[in-house]
């Protein structure tokens, strides 16, 4: 049986209970050693067989999982973050499925949340944005025109920006134009929950500068939007005069 765990943002205590489980009685772990705390390694049992997938290719890992299945092991496959996003996860499992291997996905923290709570700010803030926008800047990895940083900041969303840190002065550039402004709050946030992260925050005017000054050039989540620093409107869900199906309002 493969599992394909996340193992949070990198805080070892972020991890599920299940994908701790699971890490402990593991018979193979193929994690991703570019970006996995190797805490995480440290429960694993006497005798597990440790690969990093930073040093293979696809058809590598595949192997490995052709190896495990064969002497009936349980294997967990340890992403970072949530494997769902940018876990080029669905790969693996389109290949395991034509094997006839039993898999399932575990899910995880994501870097994005992690990075929401350093800075202590709800992404989904009422009268502001009720959207989130996940993505990342065109890079080796193609984006499509249509999600293009310009276009998806139009929305006037919150955002979180994946995998774009390095290049942030162009990465500003099209958010401006996007959002129409350069005074919208901006956030970059060097890995959220490790015992090293930093965050800036700032403005579109002024993240750039601020980020280099750091000497940030990677592991980095940029969230941009006025969530960050806003009014905002009281939630009605805990208002006292709204009715909802747990509680009659005084209205």
């Amino acid at each position: 049986m493969i599992y394909f765990v996340g193992a949070g943002p990198g805080d070892p205590d972020l991890i599920t209970v299940k994908g701790r489980k699971l890490l402990e009685r593991a018979d193979m772990v193929i994690y991703a050693g570019s970006l996995v705390s190797k805490t995480h390694l440290d429960i694993c049992k006497a005798g597990a067989e440790i690969f990093n997938s930073a040093k293979m290719t696809l058809e590598e890992v595949i192997e490995k999982f052709k190896e495990a299945e064969e002497k009936g092991w349980l294997t967990v496959r340890l992403h970072t973050g949530d494997p769902s996003i940018y876990g080029a996860i669905q790969e693996q499992i389109d290949i395991i499925e034509g094997l006839g291997f039993e898999y399932e996905v575990v899910p995880g923290v994501s870097s994005f949340t992690a990075a929401a709570s350093v800075i202590n700010r709800e992404f989904t803030l009422p009268g502001v944005s009720q959207t989130v926008i996940l993505t990342r800047q065109k890079g080796r990895t193609d984006v499509p025109e249509e999600e293009n940083i310009t276009s998806l900041a139009k929305h006037k969303a919150s955002m979180a920006i994946f995998l774009s840190v390095a290049n942030i002065d162009s990465l500003v550039e099209e958010l401006i134009e996007g959002y129409g402004r350069d005074d919208v709050p901006c956030a970059a946030i060097y890995k959220a929950t490790w015992p090293e992260e930093k965050a800036i925050i700032g403005s579109l005017s002024d993240i750039a500068g601020k980020v280099k000054a750091a000497g940030i050039k990677n592991h980095t989540q940029i969230l941009v939007g006025d969530f960050i620093l806003s009014e905002y409107e009281r939630s009605k869900l805990y208002d006292p005069s709204y009715s909802h199906a747990f509680r009659k309002g005084s209205q």
